[in-house]
């Protein structure tokens, strides 16, 4: 909750405008999105007006996975937040109707209530809580309220849904694997004290980011009795049945995505579609293309399947395609041949004559309509406002009857709020989570700036945050900041880190170079089997761009990025001494050593490189930032989150040490109880952004220093 520093009193501040009904509930963070545009930012009005604080990053809220109702006149949405006590995420359930009233809880507390599913006659609502400890499968009878708690299980079920007839509940959950050490010792006296058992690890993929060490066992299927029960397991064997399910028209068959392979550790990609026959467990193949076929839905009647997918070709990014097929395999077309973007988060319409989906563009998240007949309309390129750290894309959707989309909206300068899509493109905001917030506080917009790479005259987009009681008449210092991925795309969106940067009187510019997606399949691929490369002119032309402006200081450039932004920011200070300081966060330095140490190394060795480092090590140094340290004069900075399995705490270590050894100013941050997302925790994520800006900070020139 919001200000939760007096636990229960913190329900008594009220919410303003449309919520005015309730008292307001928690804060929150996560990761980022698209949406805002070049709007003029609101000038303060009086001195009350104030820049973003390191304790406002434990009162914002978001909302996020909106869902239509039984009665076509409410959405039901998880209300997003971070509980300051705890230092920990909070899902509550609210619901609001589609003109943006009664706007009130469902399901909220101290607990998390979230991933609501309502049963076909609308009857009943099914959704995963942690109100008694463990997460558990609830069921509410919306007629009278009633709740039944339905499973007894040791592990977090996720993906459910409802049978046809609304009498079972299907669900995926972590089945663990009862494994023999190799060795042990069997004399241990009773109630002696002995170092635990010794770690005997034979798998492949023994690691995965969020969650550390993988203990033995896989993703399996179940289904329990929706009054409650005990979970009969469906799927067995050392194989992931991670993707949620969906019901046959009759209820005897459940579809769901899954590699069989023996060899699927090493062909990370090539999932297929298969039938799970619920009273004999039987598994029948329905699709065997060469890459991932994931997202099985049946179309309302249940003759059509659809799922996105793509024929793998080898490169890092390809196009996940929006594909229909008959329910035995057959006719199978793809309705989104020619949109050369990404699909996903697909859903039939009511009558089955076509489907919803999502897709990037061009920084920005859609929402669409593709008919059967492959005919698309664009609904609403303004979703986001879910990636609270860094403004990354994202954003979720429903529909209603009638064809209009409810979004989760970002303006550029707030997080997600509800908003319907009207068919004529009239947008309602239906909820205002954080005018509490940010109503006496300056924030600019992201202003989009365009502009030609100087390697082949190809478009780039970039973003410009002012800080606050921005003078154009004045020069400012400068932070760019990088995303990461590669593959991935900044967009318009609301940034926590952008944000406080811009607060701390830095302008803040952040793009997306060669490699980054939204932009196609080819501006993606420029930078295959290739990164870093040219991506770093497209990030220098960017700056240029900014400089041009007038308002910064070129004296005073400063330069960041996390992930792929990490290593990019490690090369760029390589190649360049124009930038005052530099903070590396969570880089890969040496991608000979990232091999067998990141929980991704068989994606890594099968679709970033040609070759494993051993038959082909000069293809992996030469695009080691780890290569050219000795180039670097920039006073550096190295931040990466303690458990971090993606980007090795080790590959920062070799990166500080090099620093050290080659005499550069430099610092090593390690944040934590932090894995890959340091934004998981809003105290985190204000000690990243904090050290961020305090190394600046100590770079920056003063008026004071100018003038000696």
């Amino acid at each position: 909750m919001k200000n939760y520093l007096k636990h229960q009193q913190s329900w008594q501040r009220p919410l303003k405008g449309k919520a005015s009904l309730v008292n307001k509930l928690v804060s929150v963070l996560l990761i980022a999105t698209s949406t805002a545009s070049v709007l003029q930012a609101r000038e303060p009005d009086s001195q009350a007006h104030s820049a973003l604080e390191y304790r406002d990053l434990f009162n914002i809220e978001y909302a996020a996975n909106p869902t239509m109702m039984p009665d076509g006149k409410h959405v039901l949405y998880e209300r997003r937040s971070m509980d300051i006590m705890t230092d920990s995420q909070r899902i509550n359930l609210w619901k609001v109707d589609l003109e943006g009233k009664n706007h009130l809880p469902v399901l909220s507390d101290t607990k998390n209530h979230y991933s609501p599913v309502f049963s076909d006659d609308g009857r009943k609502l099914a959704y995963l809580s942690s109100k008694e400890g463990k997460v558990q499968i609830y069921v509410r009878d919306m007629a009278t309220g009633n709740t039944a708690r339905v499973t007894d299980v040791s592990m977090s079920p996720s993906g459910l849904r409802f049978s046809p007839d609304g009498q079972h509940l299907a669900f995926v959950m972590f089945t663990p694997d009862k494994v023999k050490p190799l060795f042990s010792l069997d004399f241990k006296p009773k109630e002696a004290k002995w170092a635990e058992e010794a770690h005997y690890i034979d798998q492949t993929l023994f690691q995965r980011d969020g969650s550390g060490m993988k203990r033995p066992g896989n993703m399996h299927v179940y289904i329990v009795p929706a009054i409650g029960g005990t979970p009969r397991q469906l799927t067995f064997g050392k194989y992931d049945f991670a993707s949620a399910v969906t019901w046959s028209k009759d209820g005897s068959q459940l579809l769901v995505s899954a590699n069989l392979r023996k060899d699927s550790d090493f062909d990370v990609f090539n999932t297929d579609l298969h039938l799970v026959d619920v009273n004999s467990t039987e598994i029948t193949p329905l699709t065997q293309f060469s890459g991932p076929e994931n997202s099985p839905i049946f179309s309302p009647d249940g003759s059509k399947i659809a799922f996105t997918g793509f024929d793998d070709n080898g490169k890092s990014n390809q196009i996940t395609q929006l594909y229909v097929m008959n329910k035995d395999g057959s006719d199978l077309v793809s309705l989104t041949s020619d949109l050369d973007r990404s699909v996903a988060n697909i859903n039939w319409s009511e009558n089955g004559k076509g489907l919803y989906f999502s897709y990037d563009n061009k920084g920005k998240k859609h929402v669409a309509y593709v008919t059967l007949g492959g005919k698309l309309s664009i609904l609403s390129d303004a979703l986001g406002g879910q990636s609270i750290g860094r403004p990354y894309t994202s954003g979720d959707y429903t529909f209603t009857k009638k064809g209009e989309v409810v979004i989760t909206r970002s303006t550029g300068d707030r997080p997600a709020d509800l908003a319907r899509v009207t068919k004529r493109g009239k947008t309602i905001p239906l909820t205002d989570l954080n005018s509490d917030v940010f109503d006496h506080k300056t924030l600019y917009k992201p202003e989009l700036m365009t502009l030609k790479s100087s390697v082949d005259e190809r478009e780039l987009m970039a973003w410009i945050v002012k800080p606050p009681q921005f003078d154009p008449a004045k020069k400012y210092p400068m932070i760019l900041e990088i995303h990461g991925g590669p593959h991935t795309a900044y967009g318009p969106e609301f940034s926590a880190e952008v944000q406080m940067f811009a607060a701390a009187g830095y302008v803040v510019l952040y793009g997306n170079p060669r490699g980054s997606t939204s932009q196609g399949e080819e501006f993606a691929n420029l930078i295959d089997k290739n990164y870093p490369s040219q991506d770093y002119n497209d990030l220098m032309d960017m700056v240029d761009g900014a400089i041009a402006k007038g308002y910064v200081d070129e004296n005073q450039l400063f330069v960041t990025g996390g992930s792929g932004g990490g290593v990019l920011t490690a090369w760029i200070i390589a190649k360049t001494d124009r930038f005052k300081a530099a903070v590396v966060a969570k880089p890969v330095i040496n991608w000979i050593s990232m091999i067998g140490t990141s929980d991704i190394y068989t994606f890594m060795t099968r679709y970033w490189f040609t070759d494993l480092p051993w038959n082909d090590i000069d293809q992996y140094w030469r695009r080691s930032p780890l290569s050219l340290v000795g180039q670097v004069k920039t006073p550096t900075m190295v931040l990466t989150g303690e458990l971090d399995v993606r980007t090795p705490m080790s590959e920062s270590e070799q990166y500080y040490g090099a620093l050290r050894l080659e005499g550069v100013d430099s610092a090593l941050v390690r944040i934590q109880g932090a894995y890959h997302g340091i934004a998981a925790k809003p105290s985190n994520l204000a000690r990243k952004i904090g050290n961020i800006l305090a190394w600046f900070d100590k770079y920056k020139e003063t008026k004071e220093q100018e003038g000696e």
